[in-house]
């Protein structure tokens, strides 16, 4: 009877134990689920928010597109404030981690950053010019002292204007190359985002990134897509661009003229600047790049001959052919000439070489002047 018994307690401690595993091995496989659907949420796509406020144990975000949600976040995040840049799950939008600081925009894809190598003896026919962009770009970079002494302040940038291919672009890789300085190139129409606020917020970083990379030039080419005077807005595209152009105004207002950060403003249409650009502790240095005269013409022509082999030319004669064009064009007009007698298998370039890269150029430019008077009338 007594082992009837004690079997009985045996085998009721047994069913107990045998349920409590049962149980442990269902919570296991619950929390192994809960786990797994837990990561499924982690997993990307995640979208990058920034952290604008804290509202008792509930964050408000933006979005990239502007909009603010007020949302919960997952444990174990650490301490999170406003500025922050977090990772949330795009359906409910919860928080999953906080991430290091990023940039909204990668300046790196909107502008083209170089350490150029070109000399002063590669520009041709701007001596005025350069004597100009020497004195308001080069000495304060290389010589901020001596303006202390003198108690001026030089101006923080400089305008050029003038027709296209004139050598604009060259004056400013030639100073940046002269001053040691990092070139960073973007077009005025790349300021020109989609979203609200994102040009101004692409304009601030790049002056950031100027600073960081010091001493730098920041050239902005075709500024006049977004410094064009302002007119009474209607679309959310032109307050968007009005937006970027306060922004540039303001980073260009916020710099030490003899810091070591200068910028190089270059437009073919000067007519249609808005004057807060080119008002007097601005880009207030006009530099205006014209089509060169003979004597430009004939430097210029040297220049990119000079590593080639030519026949007994007339250098006066192709000189004067080439009335009317810029350095852009004479450029191609040496390229041409090579062109043609590398399709007659000659290593020695003619005068009548020059004579047809010459018609080719300019039926060119009558081309492309057609066909621009079809476009835009």
């Amino acid at each position: 009877m007594s082992n009837d018994k004690t079997n009985g307690i045996t085998f009721g401690y047994q069913t107990s134990i045998g349920g409590v595993e049962e149980e442990n091995k269902f919570l296991r496989e619950s929390v192994t689920n809960l786990e797994r659907e837990l990561e499924k949420f982690k997993r990307t796509p995640l979208i990058l928010c920034e952290v604008r406020d804290l509202l008792d144990d509930k964050v408000l975000i933006r979005l990239p597109n502007g909009n603010e949600f007020l949302v919960d976040s997952a444990g174990g995040l650490g301490k999170i404030s406003p500025g922050d840049s977090v990772l949330a799950e795009q359906k409910n939008l919860t928080i999953i981690r906080k991430v290091d600081q990023v940039r909204k925009f990668d300046a790196d894809k909107f502008v083209i950053i170089d350490k150029p190598t070109l000399t002063w003896q590669n520009v041709g026919g701007l001596q005025a010019q350069e004597r100009e962009i020497k004195e308001v770009i080069e000495l304060p970079l290389m010589k901020p002292e001596l303006f202390k002494k003198i108690g001026i302040e030089p101006p923080k940038g400089i305008l050029l204007y003038g027709p296209p291919g004139t050598g604009k672009t060259l004056l400013a890789k030639a100073v940046a190359a002269s001053t040691k300085s990092t070139f960073i190139e973007v077009v005025g129409s790349e300021l020109v985002q989609k979203f609200i606020g994102e040009g101004a917020k692409l304009v601030k970083e790049i002056f950031q990134l100027a600073r960081e990379k010091a001493p730098s030039i920041i050239f902005i080419d075709e500024v006049d897509a977004i410094a064009a005077v302002r007119i009474d807005v209607g679309t959310s595209g032109e307050r968007e661009v009005q937006r970027t152009f306060m922004q540039l105004l303001a980073e260009v207002d916020g710099f030490n003229p003899l810091g070591n950060v200068k910028i190089i403003g270059c437009t073919n249409r000067k007519d249609i600047l808005d004057p807060a650009i080119t008002r007097p502790g601005r880009l207030d240095r006009l530099i205006h790049v014209p089509l060169p005269n003979e004597e430009g013409r004939k430097e210029i022509h040297k220049i990119h001959t000079r590593n080639m082999t030519l026949a007994k030319i007339n250098t006066d004669k192709i000189i004067k052919e080439m009335e009317g064009f810029s350095g852009a064009e004479i450029k191609a007009v040496a390229t041409e000439a090579g062109y043609f007698a590398i399709r007659e298998n000659r290593t020695k370039i003619t005068e009548q070489d020059f004579m047809n890269a010459i018609a080719k150029v300019n039926e060119e430019v009558k081309t492309e002047g057609q066909d621009y008077l079809r476009m835009f009338g």
